[in-house]
């Protein structure tokens, strides 16, 4: 096994690598997130080179995939010797349809259901406990859509008060169940008052070169001593140095992507913002990945960053942000792009 840098996540015990690997690829196809057809093996083959690159965390939910993402990391970690097997994240809150797996998943976290969910997460990887749990989203009943939720009656009467869940979760850590607890998409607001109930162990959220907005909750986890993982640094590959605009209209019709604001109207500008990196990687002797990947790294707060892959190749490209440092120059020059091109949203420069 290979060596990443690793930092201590928050106040916990936990010494995670700066990179961590996402499984919500990983959950196939036939659900209404999916990112298309996944091969098993595949997913297996990914997580055990992660592993001998020196990944020591998998974050994963019941979500991805309607179970599935959890039961291929379950193989994946019973295939590996007890010592070598990474640590587990996984989550709470998203609820969805049995009947109808396109269906938007509810943002349920009723303390039984919570107990519920954990006990089936435990069954599906296969684990005594959780490393990190997280609630996934806050558990105010609506639906996980892009719009208004069409149902307000349903979303009033499944809601759950922030205050009532991060206590259930905190008597799940209190029992020895999970390790550690966290928030995931949660604002500075929310965590404030979580931490009013117990402290937050870890936040959770969306960012990256093109998505900025949750810079006030990576301030807000610095200041108070939680550590803080992003996901989907690499905007859902569009970070990647490997999208085009032919690319993405070939995208299959099951890849949740094709329809996505990011990969439509806002394409063009997105992908100016990924051409101003080349000359940086190409500076660095390293590849566009490794730098949107660094920039994330280089937040204040920011203790590792969540990165996903289909297939073991795919590592290569972006294992060595872990170690990667960028220069004063790199991020003036990083935030000028972003400035120029005017993708995304959010503070330019940490």
């Amino acid at each position: 096994m290979n060596a990443l840098p690793t930092t201590r996540l928050g106040g916990t015990d936990l010494e995670i690598s700066r990179i961590g690997f996402g499984a919500w690829a990983l959950g196939g196809a036939g659900w209404g997130f999916a990112w298309g057809a996944q091969d098993d093996a595949d997913s297996i083959a990914t997580i055990h080179r992660v592993v001998e690159a020196g990944v020591n965390w998998i974050d994963t939910a019941p979500a991805y995939g309607l179970g599935h993402s959890e039961e291929v990391v379950g193989k994946a970690l019973a295939a590996l010797p007890e010592a070598e097997r990474p640590y587990v994240f996984t989550k709470a809150g998203l609820v969805w349809d049995e009947p109808d797996p396109f269906a938007a998943p509810r943002k349920l976290l009723k303390p039984a259901s919570i107990r519920a969910e954990l006990e089936d997460s435990l069954r599906r990887l296969g684990v005594e406990r959780i490393d990190l749990y997280q609630a996934h989203w806050p558990g105010d009943g609506a639906l996980l859509t892009f719009g208004p939720d069409e149902d307000p009656a349903a979303t009033a009467r499944h809601a759950t008060a922030l205050e009532e869940y991060w206590a259930a979760l905190a008597e799940l850590k209190a029992e020895g169940k999970v390790r550690a607890i966290a928030l995931s998409n949660h604002d500075a607001a929310q965590l404030a008052a979580a931490e009013a109930v117990a402290h937050v162990d870890a936040v959770q959220p969306q960012f990256s070169l093109l998505h900025r907005e949750a810079a006030p909750e990576l301030a807000w986890a610095h200041a108070h001593g939680t550590g803080a993982i992003v996901y989907q640094p690499l905007h859902s590959g569009l970070l990647t140095g490997t999208f085009s605009a032919e690319r993405v209209a070939a995208l299959p019709d099951d890849d949740w992507r094709k329809g996505f604001p990011e990969f439509t109207t806002g394409l063009a500008a997105n992908l100016a913002l990924v051409e101003a990196l080349r000359p940086i990687a190409a500076a660095h002797g390293t590849t566009v990945s490794a730098v949107a990947l660094a920039w994330t790294l280089a937040w204040p707060g920011v203790t590792g960053t969540i990165v996903g892959a289909r297939r073991p190749g795919q590592v290569d490209d972006w294992i060595g942000a872990g170690s990667l440092e960028l220069t004063d120059a790199d991020r003036d020059a990083i935030a000028a792009a972003i400035t120029a091109t005017g993708a995304g949203a959010g503070p330019a420069r940490p």
